[in-house]
């Protein structure tokens, strides 16, 4: 398939950001993009703190690292406390906080007239309360060190999608979050970003990508005519989360390929 040739393989450590002696925390980073963002930042010479629910997976995500620049942390920023204890391992181990990724989130598609209320409480709690939960414990961190936060959004909060309505608003809540808290912290020094992906491959969308009409109505949306994978959205995360981006604060930078420059008409030419 066309995201698994040479062309797009990319090594993270030409980013050649200076993060020596930053600690960084990533949540959701046993998978797909956060696994993406925390080797890249560990490329790029910081301290990684990965949190997620399966220790294995985590494990595997810092296994090729030194162990002495990375820490797994299994916790569910869904519940508040997880979120406290993560933010203190990080300090603890790494004595300070710079860099947040709120990544951790949860997807889920469907009729609204045949979603449960269930299903929306589970999906506001990973994708809304989750960075409420991160924020409250972090942004107290990153105000000590003039830190950032960066979230790992989706052009889904920016518009509709079909069957996606709970999925696009908590992804628009926590990216109105973002600009809003910009807004109150950035004289406190504290920076807060996103970034906007469209479809990207990872373990949640491999079996909608492995279906070729599914790949390929994705595709017809792509100005840049492939699926995203997770080593594209990482390099804009650091530059984000990078002293290049010190006058960067409140915004949203979106990495689809083009998806959102398109007026939604399907691609005929």
């Amino acid at each position: 398939m066309l995201w698994s040739g040479e062309r797009f393989e990319r090594d993270m450590t030409s980013n050649r950001y200076d993060f020596q002696g930053q600690t960084v925390l990533v949540t959701g980073g046993g998978s797909g993009i956060g696994r993406a963002i925390a080797r890249a930042f560990l490329d790029n010479g910081a301290n990684v703190v990965v949190s997620g629910r399966t220790q294995d997976k985590l494990d595997e995500t810092l296994q090729k690292y030194d162990a002495d620049h990375g820490l797994a942390v299994v916790a569910d920023v869904g519940q508040d406390q997880d979120a406290a204890r993560m933010v203190a391992a990080a300090v603890d181990r790494f004595g300070s906080l710079n860099v947040v990724i709120n990544n951790a989130a949860a997807y889920a598609n469907g009729a609204f007239d045949e979603m449960s209320l269930e299903d929306w409480q589970a999906i506001r709690t990973s994708n809304i309360d989750g960075f409420v939960h991160v924020a409250r414990h972090a942004l107290p961190e990153l105000e000590k060190s003039s830190g950032n936060l960066v979230v790992v959004g989706s052009v889904s909060g920016l518009r509709g999608d079909w069957g996606q309505a709970a999925y696009n608003a908590t992804k628009a809540a926590i990216m109105n979050f973002v600009q809003s808290l910009a807004l109150d912290y950035g004289r406190r020094g504290v920076r807060l970003n996103a970034v906007a992906p469209a479809m990207t491959l990872t373990p949640v969308t491999a079996g909608a990508a492995d279906d070729p009409d599914v790949l390929a109505a994705a595709e017809n949306r792509v100005a840049l005519g492939r699926i995203g994978r997770p080593e594209d959205i990482a390099p804009a995360v650091l530059f984000l989360a990078s002293a290049d981006a010190a006058y960067v604060t409140g915004a949203w930078l979106a990495v689809d390929g083009g998806t959102s420059a398109s007026t939604g008409q399907a691609h005929v030419g």
